[in-house]
């Protein structure tokens, strides 16, 4: 008899930790889950809409917005990682496709493109409504090494439009440009 009481005092014991940890799972695992909400998500299958788009003037976008982050994409959006992938026709008529990754955590990515190596930081607006990335490129042009910075902010006009707005410095000055996509 005394060994059943046992039985049970330890079975209603394991029982009120589970059940205290399946509580604390419930109310903490939305907190977590939502450290992304509220924040926009700029998943989905983007086409560029050039007739809505502003590009830089005397040729300096590269056609069809192509150097200024023009160009259809697919991004996906998980937790806290964006990742960008870009196919482009290039000067011999083949297809290439370039993905770039970035952490929304606040931490620096690291992309590697035939164009070199890029430094991106992502950072979120207070209200999470927009996205910026601050990305810096170092290239070798003509065996010389040359630092590039952008800015890219993003925002979701609409929940099939957004708009990308790309600032950098160029021989001339600064080039900005606005890119709007709609989604497919």
């Amino acid at each position: 008899m005394k060994r059943n009481i046992e039985k049970i005092q330890f079975n209603v014991s394991s029982f009120i930790r589970l059940v205290s940890l399946t509580l604390m799972l419930a109310l903490f695992a939305p907190v977590m889950t939502n450290a992304q909400a509220g924040k926009t998500n700029f998943a989905g299958d983007w086409i560029l809409n050039a007739e809505k788009s502003t590009q830089p003037q005397g040729g300096q976008g590269g056609g069809s917005g192509m150097r200024m982050g023009g160009g259809n994409f697919v991004a996906t959006q998980e937790a806290n990682l964006l990742t960008v992938v870009r196919t482009r026709t290039s000067q011999d008529g083949q297809p290439t496709t370039m993905t770039m990754k970035y952490t929304l955590d606040g931490k620096e990515s690291v992309n590697t493109s035939p164009r070199g190596e890029s430094k991106s930081l992502a950072k979120w607006s207070a209200d999470g409504k927009s996205l910026t990335i601050e990305t810096s490129r170092t290239m070798d042009m003509n065996g010389e090494s040359r630092t590039m910075k952008s800015t890219e902010v993003w925002v979701l006009t609409d929940a099939k439009t957004l708009t990308v707005t790309t600032t950098r410095q160029g021989p001339n000055g600064e080039v900005k440009s606005n890119m709007v996509y709609d989604k497919k």
